[in-house]
């Protein structure tokens, strides 16, 4: 598929507010720009990030969605859908898949972005927080077969909510990439995005290894400035018409 390719809808699907902003906000960025129809699905609320003494559950997740929704408008998007899971208890439930699912039906994404469910140890130094791998196999669960299954859920079907089959699943830090998006016009709003996530960042300016890591995926395929995904075709995007 060409790398230009930009879908007419868009569903990223991930655990915590900022998830987006690190991993994807470059490519959500040049796709909203293009005229895409992009709707952020965020899990769970992050209500257990903060180490500030006397901070509560309850206001931090207050600051987080109000975080999600300023990073959201800084690529030009303005839907973000909070499903208000609490942070680090995510499981890749049935009922979790059940309401990726009506999401997915309801938007009838072309494309669904998300996690790797596979990558337990991304290096050395690091174990993926579980959450991660949780909202990416629910994600990959509903994308299919669920979503497309008109009797897998009855009662949707009542209200109307036909099934409906995602083009693409393009699957970001994956272990092998083989799609890349060049972000070089967008990197800089993607820093903008990332900065609203103040109760996150505190005084760490990502500028440096955000643009490193982005040059490193660029310069194998020749972009300044890039985001790789593993892409998962499961509809050729000329079938996309018949999707509408």
């Amino acid at each position: 598929m060409d790398h230009q390719y930009v879908p007419d809808r868009a569903m990223f699907i991930y655990a915590h507010p900022d998830d987006i902003e690190f991993s994807v906000a470059g490519t959500a960025a040049r796709w909203a720009a293009a005229g895409s129809q992009i709707v952020y699905v965020v899990i769970t609320d992050g209500n257990a990030g903060s180490h500030e003494e006397g901070m509560t559950a309850e206001r931090l997740a207050q600051i987080r969605r109000a975080e999600q929704e300023a990073a959201a408008r800084c690529v030009g998007v303005e839907t973000c859908i909070f499903l208000g899971y609490d942070d680090g208890l995510l499981q890749p439930s049935l009922e979790l898949r059940k309401e990726l699912v009506r999401l997915i039906r309801t938007y009838k994404p072309n494309a669904v972005v998300c996690g790797d469910p596979t990558v337990y140890f991304p290096n050395n130094t690091r174990i993926n927080h579980p959450d991660h791998r949780a909202a990416a196999t629910a994600a990959i669960d509903a994308v299919f077969p669920a979503a497309e299954m008109p009797l897998l859920y009855p009662d949707f079907a009542t209200e109307g909510l036909a099934g409906h089959k995602v083009n693409y699943v393009f699957v970001s830090n994956p272990r092998e990439a083989n799609f890349f998006v060049d972000i070089s016009e967008t990197i800089d709003i993607k820093l903008e995005a990332l900065r609203q996530h103040r109760s996150q960042l505190e005084d760490w300016d990502p500028e440096e290894p955000l643009k490193t890591w982005a040059a490193q995926i660029g310069e194998r395929v020749g972009f300044k400035y890039a985001e790789g995904f593993r892409l998962i075709t499961l509809k050729p995007h000329d079938a996309e018409a018949e999707s509408e």
